[in-house]
């Protein structure tokens, strides 16, 4: 049995605001995730508190009394944060909320310990401790949380389509606990979400794509993808991933279905990375493969050029999907290149076709590599192994070539300015052509990557250029 007086007692700032709600008459409890995560066993650094009461005010209190002075109150919500020796600490009065069927905006009211819990989005989300003196450290377990904790399964507190209908939200909240915690989703909440997906429409993108996030960044992302797709989300929130399914490939490396081979991937990077850019990228390598799937007589399904188009469609999809911009480059780059290893394992391969890789793949190098090999899915064990051996034989050559010839992060030794002042050129076309000249010399392996090579191959060429 957890003893949670011995575990709260044991926080400064939760003995001074127990304190305080006993100073201001208020019940005081901590509720949620951080009770939830204890029984887990599961690190957290966030907690958060319930007063029957004024919310923001109690934190405005105690945030005096702690010597705070950064906190954020939001009146219309009844919320209030700030943080404290590492920890982020939410404050909110106890509420009851009602909905109309077109909008995402409750109306709310002050409510008691009974209200807030029944609007709770999962029992294992619904468990409170007392921090008031009179029972400091008692469990409340309205709902039978911890019998779930313990089955390892998400219910509901309500009717799950009345708890979906309040806050859609929560269908992907659902999914997202499922990959975090390795739960199952129990059969009436699975059917309530596909009922109700398309009532996922009225919710903001930014907070669709919050969630999809932690789905993405959980221990085994599939968990969270595949329920999406089973269950009719992911047509609504991502069409172009649910538009992988059912698209058939050669199984040479792959899993036959384009979809389940993508979960795979992104699990795979998973496994070995927790760059959710990575992740990213993996979910998207094959996004064009619907566009580009041709049938050929003797070979099967191909997808010739799926790598240049899925590299032009991520711009549309992060604006769409509202992901930061400062990463469409590095997962176009990784779209674009991830077949390139792989034709480079012929032993007859030239230095040239080495280095044109390692400065195109520039600092994603590394992350290139690692997407490759998560691209292998067969369930032939002899398979994997066999790709998986040919991309040490490119690490190898790519290592090789590049420390002979100093290529990461690649720049041409002589720049435009110096090449204006030598040809008494202007700022032109013509400026570029002359330094991609030098730069495929280099590639190419006729001349050396350092700046006297380059000078002395810009005066030889240059006549060329400006006859």
């Amino acid at each position: 049995m957890i003893k949670f007086k011995n575990i709260f007692s044991k926080y400064d700032f939760i003995i001074t605001a127990s304190n305080l709600a006993e100073k201001r008459v208020e019940d005081f409890y901590i509720v949620g995730g951080y009770v939830r995560d204890i029984i887990l066993d599961r690190a957290r650094d966030e907690m958060d508190f319930l007063i029957v009461g004024d919310g923001p005010a109690f934190a405005l209190e105690l945030a005096n009394e702690l010597g705070i002075n950064e906190i954020a109150i939001y009146k219309n919500f009844g919320t209030a944060h700030f943080k404290y020796k590492g920890m982020f600490l939410e404050f909110v009065g106890a509420r009851k909320e009602s909905y109309k069927r077109n909008s995402r905006n409750p109306k709310v009211e002050a409510g008691t310990l009974d209200d807030d819990l029944n609007r709770r989005d999962f029992t294992i989300n619904s468990l409170a401790v007392s921090l008031n003196k009179s029972n400091f450290g008692e469990l409340i377990d309205k709902f039978e949380g911890i019998k779930d904790i313990e089955k390892k399964i998400l219910v509901t507190p309500l009717d799950p389509l009345k708890t979906f209908e309040d806050d859609p939200l929560r269908i992907m909240r659902a999914f997202r606990f499922a990959s975090q915690l390795n739960f199952q989703i129990e059969e009436s909440v699975l059917k309530a979400s596909t009922q109700m997906a398309d009532r996922l429409k009225i919710i903001s993108q930014e907070r669709i794509t919050d969630e999809f996030f932690k789905i993405l960044s959980s221990p085994k992302p599939s968990v969270g993808l595949k329920l999406l797709f089973e269950n009719r989300i992911m047509k609504i929130i991502f069409p172009e991933i649910h538009d992988l399914a059912g698209v058939e490939q050669r199984k040479d490396f792959h899993h036959k279905d384009v979809f389940y081979h993508t979960c795979k991937v992104v699990t795979n990077i998973a496994k070995v990375s927790s760059n959710t850019w990575l992740r990213i990228a993996a979910l998207l390598h094959d996004i064009a493969k619907p566009a580009t799937k041709r049938f050929f007589e003797g070979i099967g399904w191909t997808f010739h050029g799926h790598e240049d188009l899925g590299a032009k469609m991520i711009k549309g999809i992060f604006i769409r999907m509202k992901f930061p911009m400062h990463k469409v480059e590095y997962v176009e780059n990784l779209v674009r290149l991830h077949l390139r290893p792989m034709s480079l394992v012929d032993e007859n391969v030239t230095d040239s076709a080495i280095r044109r890789l390692i400065v195109q793949a520039g600092e994603n190098l590394d992350d290139l590599i690692t997407l490759c090999r998560a691209d292998i899915t067969s369930h032939n064990y002899e398979k994997v192994e066999k790709y998986l051996e040919n991309y040490e034989i490119v690490i190898k050559k790519v290592k090789e070539v590049e420390e002979k010839d100093e290529l990461r992060l690649f720049k041409c030794p002589v720049d435009g300015e110096t090449i204006m002042k030598i040809c008494n050129l202007k700022p032109s076309k013509k400026v570029g052509e002359i330094k991609d000249a030098v730069e495929e010399a280099i590639l190419e392996g006729k001349i050396k990557n350092n700046y006297e090579e380059a000078y002395n191959y810009l005066i030889a060429i240059k006549d060329s250029f400006l006859a």
